[in-house]
């Protein structure tokens, strides 16, 4: 607990995931409230502004899993950080957990936040199945940080890693309908954006808010994603 306490601590004060992963999205969640043509309907009852808000809230997990926790755990292997910790009882491993338990927990503030502020401050609804919410929710976030910890064994170095999560980003958040929503897009791209983690998520999340659970697709290609790329990140991963 108190090593979770302490990586929690670095990550607030490197300021990537606090202020890329919740300040920015919340700011934008905001700005993009105010803006009278996006609280005009546009499809199924709801606005592009309703349909900003779980965007947002994948925009800060790709934020957390492409350019944090890459950043901070390949800045620990290039210090010899985590080569030293193999003679401490505390022991590497641990270091990552509490690095992921760390984001999980900011991702988790996060979309409290978003939800709480669309509701209170702009009447925008909560997922109509919580359940459904909840657990694309989880699959997303355990998508993402298994690409972070991918990115992480992969990359020689913090700068490379920061590359690499960045490149990665904008593609991922284009898929995930931050520029057109997916229901614009041409049916290619529309069938791209549905197998990636952030397309696939964003699926899930529409159907939760229009009360419906998941379907099993987008969970499954989620799922998929988690347990291919943490089986590869744990195959690759280089502690010096």
């Amino acid at each position: 607990m108190n090593l979770i306490k302490m990586e929690a601590l670095l990550s607030i004060r490197d300021k990537v995931g606090p202020l890329w992963g919740v300040g920015f999205p919340l700011v934008l969640l905001v700005v993009l409230g105010n803006v009278p043509s996006l609280r005009e309907e546009v499809e199924a009852g709801l606005s592009l502004f309703d349909l900003y808000v779980p965007v947002l809230i994948l925009f800060n997990l790709a934020m957390l899993a492409l350019v944090a926790v890459p950043t901070v755990l390949a800045g620990y292997r290039e210090n010899g950080v985590l080569r030293r910790l193999h003679t401490t009882p505390v022991g590497p491993a641990r270091v990552l957990a509490a690095q992921l338990v760390a984001n999980l927990g900011i991702a988790v503030i996060a979309a409290v936040l978003f939800l709480a502020v669309a509701r209170l401050a702009f009447g925008v609804g909560l997922p109509a199945s919580g359940l459904g919410f909840l657990l694309s929710w989880l699959l997303v976030a355990a998508a993402m940080l298994a690409i972070g910890l991918l990115i992480t064994a992969l990359a020689p170095g913090r700068a490379a890693a920061t590359a690499i999560g960045t490149v990665l980003y904008f593609p991922m958040m284009f898929f995930a309908g931050l520029w057109v929503p997916i229901s614009q897009m041409p049916p290619l791209l529309r069938d791209i954006s549905h197998a990636t983690p952030l397309g696939a998520g964003m699926e899930a999340f529409q159907a939760t808010y229009a009360g419906d659970f998941p379907p099993a697709q987008p969970l499954l290609i989620l799922l998929g994603y988690a347990v291919v790329c943490a089986a590869a990140a744990i195959r690759w991963f280089r502690w010096a």
